[in-house]
């Protein structure tokens, strides 16, 4: 027991961490307006129709990844959404996967249940957690800066969703290998959390491993 419930504040002072992290800078974070219509590509001065098409995702429910796996259209993959403050990505996730807990500093995220099931969840400022099971059809949102996760309980069925971002460049910040892989000093994190240096290790073993 003594264990259990030190591991169980170990996660709940990791996340409190990063939240306060994400929180402080997340007025700051957010897409320019335009003063046009769209923006054109380097070097190019027209485009057309097929300029403002993503084909991106035409095979992804072809495949079946054995990891949970993240697909985006965003203004890397496709530059049309360039100055529209608008983005996706499909999540894919197989039987007893889930993305774990993760901050968006830059949009809110609106999720939409595709087939399967999941528990989704998000920390507000005040410290609470709100969460809920959702079915094939549900919408959730996530709103912006707040940490929050998705998981895919069933041992059997996959689930698949698409995520819309108020951001064409929606970046999602992983609380463990952020807080745990960035090369803060073993002595620091273990003072920080309250726990011992080999009980850090032991985590930062875990993530690079997996």
């Amino acid at each position: 027991m003594g264990m259990t419930m030190t591991l169980v504040q170990l996660m709940m002072m990791m996340i409190i961490l990063v939240l306060a992290l994400a929180t402080s800078k997340r007025v700051l974070a957010s897409d320019p307006d335009i003063l046009s219509d769209y923006l054109l590509p380097q070097n190019s001065s027209t485009v057309n129709a097929t300029y403002f098409t993503y084909t991106g995702f035409r095979e992804i429910f072809d495949q079946t990844p054995e990891t949970f796996k993240a697909t985006k259209a965003s203004m890397v993959e496709f530059p049309a959404l360039n100055g529209q403050s608008v983005s996706y990505t499909v999540l894919q996730f197989p039987p007893s996967t889930l993305f774990p807990p993760h901050t968006r500093p830059d949009a809110t995220g609106l999720l939409f249940l595709l087939a399967g099931s999941l528990e989704v969840g998000f920390i507000d400022t005040k410290n609470v957690l709100h969460t809920q099971k959702l079915q094939a059809g549900d919408i959730f949102i996530f709103p912006k800066g707040l940490i929050h996760y998705q998981y895919n309980s069933d041992p059997q069925l996959r689930a698949t969703a698409i995520a819309a971002f108020g951001s064409a460049s929606a970046r999602a910040v992983t609380v463990p290998p952020s807080v745990f892989t960035s090369g803060v000093d073993d002595v620091i994190l273990a003072k920080s959390f309250k726990t011992d240096v080999d009980t850090i290790k032991k985590i930062k073993d875990g993530l690079t491993t997996s």
